[in-house]
């Protein structure tokens, strides 16, 4: 389950260049899904640059992919229009949670770290295994917010509103950290429980 894998990450990477050529094709707004691209294609590229070094094992590859597939679907539609009407019509929300199912899955990325934490013998403590993750998931996310904020307020009022997806919601900055949160808890559960035949002979 956490042997290193080159084989799977090439698979998600080559599937992740597809689905970016194929919506940078006329995305909804140029502008936002540049804004919106940026950072997942930073992930990316410290992953393909990290990785002659450093080999997460599958699991971890595939929980940091879930995020990039769904922020570049995001990025070519904008968050608040990407075509998610029917989990909103099946169970009667007044708006498009995708980008909720987005923030939800930034807090996949506790599984790889709870993982490199382990396997560089950071940390000996399951509780220090499932807590610094967490916190460094709500505390990336709190980064995130203010820097949506601040680039909302500087690209205008349409592109701004586009960015944000916040869809009148005045709590979405909150909400969207409670989001990441949780995913990263939901994480890191996951990540211990994968792991506890290793522990428990440990």
């Amino acid at each position: 389950m956490f042997a290193a894998s080159s084989r799977f990450a090439r698979l998600l990477l080559t599937i992740y260049l597809c689905e970016f050529l194929l919506l940078a094709i006329a995305p909804y707004d140029r502008a936002t899904w540049l804004a919106e691209n940026i950072p997942i294609v930073g992930i990316v590229l410290v992953l393909v640059v990290s990785h002659r070094w450093f080999r997460f094992s599958a699991a971890s590859y595939l929980a940091m992919s879930v995020l990039i597939f769904l922020h570049t679907i995001g990025g070519y539609y904008t968050f608040e229009r990407v075509p998610f009407g029917w989990i909103t019509d099946t169970f009667g929300f007044e708006r498009n949670h995708f980008d909720r199912v987005a923030h939800f899955s930034v807090g996949f990325y506790a599984f790889p770290l709870a993982e490199w934490l382990e396997r560089r013998k950071l940390v000996n403590s399951r509780m220090l295994v499932f807590l610094f993750p967490v916190c460094a998931i709500f505390t990336v996310a709190a980064l995130y917010e203010i820097i949506e904020w601040l680039y909302a307020a500087g690209a205008g009022q349409a592109a701004g509103a586009a960015f944000l997806g916040s869809q009148g919601d005045i709590w979405d900055a909150q909400k969207d950290m409670l989001a990441d949160g949780l995913g990263a808890i939901v994480a890191v559960t996951v990540y211990l429980w994968l792991r506890r035949p290793e522990l428990n002979r440990e």
